[in-house]
């Protein structure tokens, strides 16, 4: 071979052999740079779905407030399946849970800031439903809100001497006339042609000057505003617990102490050796030492709570009460929930359920009554009473004797609100999705213990759904197969 012919395959060779190195050399960069590009890509796609789950927060609470104070077209019986209007939402929600008042009325006070709030108008409009229900405290709550934002300049369709004509005639309602003289002065200096205002005017006055010349000694007391400054105290009403009750709504109120914390424990339960629970027991907490009142984990799992609900939604109806006087089930305004009785018969998961029931307890499910389950939207609640009868036992639902105990399952978590309490002792139940709570209502002589009066509070944020089933005193073998130690 010549020469110059090696010389040039030689200088190919290292040529090719150079640009192979470098192409691989670039081959291996693109594939980094490809797989930092799906890098970037999913982190991008998890940036977005992050964001996306806030934004839908935040439009979840828009749109809660928004049902607040518009009227749903899709439920011929009223506001969030329940038949209540918004106003009486909003009334007992601000009433039992002052957080949704601080929300709805922007307190600074708490510190906290809302990205929800109700407008100039929204907040005259409460104020003017409670005027027509005949609620002059939460009239004049609303509508001093509504005065408030119009003076820190707020656009509102509503004028300040609208506001002024209701507030002014609920402040003397309440029985502070000198405020409502103020207030209707400074309505008519806005309008002075005002039909009302001017009679108003004169007929407080005139009050205001019976009372300094003694001639309405006799009456004092209905001109006597509850308290100074514009701030007043509710209207007393029917429940003595009221306070205590709201209290533990909002997760505040009597704790135990640390020793009597001491005597709660968690147990695997085997239902006193019931042979169904020796292999796979219970995992059982005590919620609260005297009364007695547990928690089952794991009762129900969460197929079976579909299916529950599943059955329960068509039969689903406004929950009623039995009237005292005339033992009549009528619906009442503080029992705010839909509910529906399923029988062993509908599906086999309920003839399931009673057996876990009566595994758990040792109670006989022969004489106890259907399943009930319940719903409570937003804004549902049970305001405080008793499970057991107080009156001689009316067998109408085909049961024998009273309401021994109460089995509670929880089918829910709740966002906010919604906990079981127990205002005599100061019990706050949680829902936890899955787990029971159990009590008894009666003593062994049978005797009610009313310690045990309960209530199901407001569910200010989601849904609550909720099985329970009532054991009673009759066809039980014994009274306390749950280990219960207390006496009468």
């Amino acid at each position: 071979m010549k020469p110059w012919i090696s010389s040039l395959l030689l200088a190919w060779i290292s040529i090719l052999h150079c640009t192979w190195a470098e192409f691989f050399t670039s081959i291996g960069q693109m594939t980094d740079l490809i797989y930092a590009e799906k890098d970037l890509v999913q982190s991008l796609k998890e940036y977005i779905r992050a964001e996306e789950a806030r934004l839908f927060k935040i439009k979840s609470w828009a749109e809660k407030m928004d049902i607040l104070t518009s009227k749903s077209t899709s439920d011929p019986e009223g506001y969030l399946s329940h038949p209540v209007n918004a106003y009486k939402l909003v009334k007992r929600l601000n009433t039992d849970w002052p957080a949704l008042e601080n929300m709805v009325l922007q307190d600074s006070t708490t510190g906290t800031k809302y990205r929800s709030t109700l407008s100039a108008d929204d907040s005259f409009g409460m104020g003017k439903t409670a005027y027509n229900d005949g609620d002059y405290y939460h009239t004049v709550l609303w509508m001093q809100q509504a005065l408030k934002q119009h003076d820190d300049g707020e656009d509102a369709v509503t004028s300040k001497v609208e506001i002024l004509d209701y507030l002014s005639y609920a402040v003397f309602q309440l029985g502070d006339i000198h405020r409502a003289v103020e207030l209707t002065r400074r309505l008519i200096s806005l309008d002075s042609s005002h039909e009302r205002a001017g009679g108003n005017l004169r007929y407080f006055e005139k009050l205001l000057e019976e009372e300094r010349l003694g001639k309405r000694l006799n009456k004092t007391s209905e001109t006597q505003p509850a308290t100074q400054g514009g701030i007043y105290e509710r209207p007393p009403d029917y429940l003595p617990e009221r306070d205590v009750y709201e209290a533990l709504c909002r997760g505040e109120g009597i704790k135990l102490t640390p020793r009597r914390q001491k005597r709660l424990f968690c147990r695997y339960h085997d239902g006193n050796r019931t042979p169904q629970l020796l292999i796979a027991p219970f995992k059982e907490e005590d919620e609260w030492d005297s009364p007695h009142i547990v928690r089952y984990y794991d009762v129900l799992s969460d197929e079976e709570i579909e299916r529950i609900k599943e059955l329960a939604k068509p039969k689903l109806a406004r929950a009623t009460v039995r009237d005292p006087k005339t033992g009549v089930l009528t619906v009442a305004n503080y029992r705010v929930s839909k509910s529906s009785w399923l029988e062993e018969g509908d599906d086999p998961v309920i003839a399931q359920l009673n057996r876990r029931m009566h595994y758990i307890t040792g109670l006989s499910v022969k004489t106890a009554e259907l399943l009930q389950v319940a719903n409570y939207g937003m804004g549902g609640q049970y305001e405080p009473h008793f499970d057991f009868s107080r009156r001689p036992f009316d067998s109408g639902l085909k049961t024998e004797g009273n309401r021994l105990a109460t089995f509670l399952n929880y089918m829910s978590d709740v966002e906010a609100g919604g906990a079981t309490v127990f205002p005599d002792f100061g019990a706050t139940i949680w829902p936890k999705k899955g787990t029971s709570v159990f009590w008894y209502n009666l003593f062994r002589s049978g005797e009610g213990d009313y310690r045990t009066r309960h209530a199901a509070c407001p569910v200010l944020v989601g849904s609550k759904w909720v099985s329970n089933k009532w054991f009673h005193e009759r066809g039980q073998e014994f009274l306390r197969p749950c280990g219960s130690t207390e006496v009468d």
